[in-house]
């Protein structure tokens, strides 16, 4: 079965055919951006040409549903449900930091960037989670030292690590993780915190009205 693979949790842009029959990626992109809503769709229709394939072909869609920010997990999630439904295939939602986790050996952190001066991470022992994913201040975070650390460049914890490195999701993992053989679940984002926006408040009624 031939899987489409997204993932728009990051500042990374992430897309990739995967061959469930033979385990391998027939073609894929991971690009530093922030632009995901204006270069999605087009990745995913020049993989699809690289590999002489159509929509049509497609079997199924596995997305990455965060943790992330709002507008970056919208896109990403948005597009893989259209296609879904226009398809008439079946959507299954990851979380992304295990399509990362998942190739990682012994103990290991994965942590990316939450904004705000946050980071979201998560805990790993030979690739299964045991802990996360959560939200918090990098100097907050509740480990100490691991055997591989995956961290962009831009942040600094004060986490020991005997490799420390940065992995982005790729499809593969994003795949790896997903239970295909199952229904798939209702898409859930991982924002793990509330939205910036609030609805305003009413403004008080004026004592000149009746």
């Amino acid at each position: 079965m031939l899987v489409l693979a997204i993932d728009t949790a990051t500042t990374d842009l992430v897309a990739g055919v995967v061959d469930t029959a033979t385990g391998d990626t027939l073609a894929e992109a991971v690009t530093a951006t922030r632009a995901h809503n204006e270069q999605l769709v087009p990745t995913v229709q020049s993989l699809l040409d690289d590999t002489g394939r159509t929509f049509a072909d497609l079997g199924a869609i596995v997305v990455g549903c965060g943790p992330g920010p709002f507008t970056g997990l919208r896109v990403g999630m948005a597009t893989a449900s259209a296609l879904g439904q226009a398809l008439s295939i079946p959507v299954h939602g990851v979380c992304t930091h295990d399509a990362v986790g998942t190739g990682l050996a012994g103990d290991a952190l994965v942590v990316t960037d939450a904004r705000r001066r946050e980071v979201y991470w998560a805990r790993y022992t030979d690739g299964a989670r045991v802990a996360g994913p959560e939200v918090c201040k990098p100097a907050d975070l509740p480990v100490d030292a691991v055997d591989v650390l995956s961290v962009p460049d831009n942040i600094e914890v004060a986490v020991e690590a005997a490799e420390t490195t940065y992995r982005a999701p790729k499809p593969a993992g994003l795949v790896q993780v997903a239970s295909l053989d199952q229904a798939p679940e209702p898409l859930v984002p991982l924002y793990l915190r509330r939205p910036d926006a609030v609805p305003p408040k009413q403004a008080p009624k004026s004592p000149a009205l009746p």
